[in-house]
């Protein structure tokens, strides 16, 4: 197996969550929320983030505005809705028991 393949699989599956987060604190651009990402070990490329934020905006659980620029074309922020709301709420509830139930796993210190 590949260390590194499994390391940035676990990564991805966790991404839709990171960006809902990220994107209910308030409008955020895309550049913006690369950057956070990044900062938090989650490497992701433009090419992932976009259809991403898609999907999101599909399924109703992200909204746009575009917002006129100084520094050159205007710019798309990203805001969650209530649906995106209430699918993060069930998405930490899902995390937290995720976290538990590896928790217990890997600090199970018995041998068989």
């Amino acid at each position: 197996m590949n260390l590194e393949n499994t390391q940035v699989q676990m990564r991805k599956g966790i991404l839709e969550f990171g960006i809902l987060h990220i994107i209910s604190r308030g409008e955020v651009y895309a550049s913006d929320m690369l950057a956070e990402l990044t900062s938090a070990k989650i490497m992701v490329v433009e090419g992932t983030l976009y259809p991403l934020l898609t999907r999101l905006r599909k399924a109703g659980l992200a909204e746009y505005k575009w917002v006129e620029s100084n520094s050159g074309p205007p710019r798309k922020y990203y805001t969650i809705t209530d649906k995106g709301r209430e699918f993060l709420a069930s998405l930490e509830v899902t995390w937290h028991e995720l976290v538990a139930s590896t928790s217990q796993i890997i600090s199970n210190n018995n041998s068989k």
